[in-house]
């Protein structure tokens, strides 16, 4: 099986979980004038639970298959032009949100509006001066970093569909 097959049978057997719940809940008590709708509802109603505590066990049993994959699948991708190789649970991480850290901090990284230009001099009588603004960082190298890491999860997406449809899943 491959992890997207696990992922979607994840997705079908959560479906048919919800569905079990929703029966046990109309269907476990009644008033006794009311007819019950199943000849032997009190094993019906067992059946039921027994069918969810099933699926929740094969749902544990996937789960556990994909992180197992994720972790021991090393996967590479390029990277504004370099080779890099992770594991698909670190591209994950990657892909959440640490991608998104490295951007907020390049991202912060401005003039903070400041002005160049001449100021009136802070003492009566006093000539203006020219100030401009210092940076204690790189413009070039801050815009080129911003690029890489608005583009990062788009890469991830898509090379992890990739390898979600091509990887099997380790059991």
């Amino acid at each position: 099986m491959k992890i997207i097959e696990a992922m979607k049978l994840i997705k079908e057997l959560q479906v048919k979980r919800e569905d079990l719940v929703k029966k046990v809940s109309q269907h476990c008590s009644d008033l006794d004038f009311e007819t019950p709708l199943y000849t032997d509802q009190k094993r019906q109603v067992a059946e039921w639970i027994q069918a969810h505590s099933d699926i929740c066990k094969e749902i544990l049993k996937l789960r556990v298959a994909i992180q197992r994959t994720n972790i021991a699948t090393t996967v590479p991708i390029e990277i504004a032009g370099t080779r890099v190789e992770k594991t698909i649970a670190g591209w994950i991480h990657r892909r959440r949100d640490l991608a998104g850290f490295e951007l907020a901090m390049w991202s912060a990284l401005g003039d903070r509006n400041l002005k160049e230009g001449r100021m009136p001099s802070t003492q009566p009588g006093g000539e203006p001066h020219m100030v401009k603004i210092r940076r204690y960082f790189d413009p070039l190298e801050r815009d080129r970093k911003i690029d890489i890491y608005r583009a990062e999860p788009g890469i991830i997406d898509r090379t992890l569909e990739v390898v979600n449809a091509t990887t099997d899943l380790i059991e």
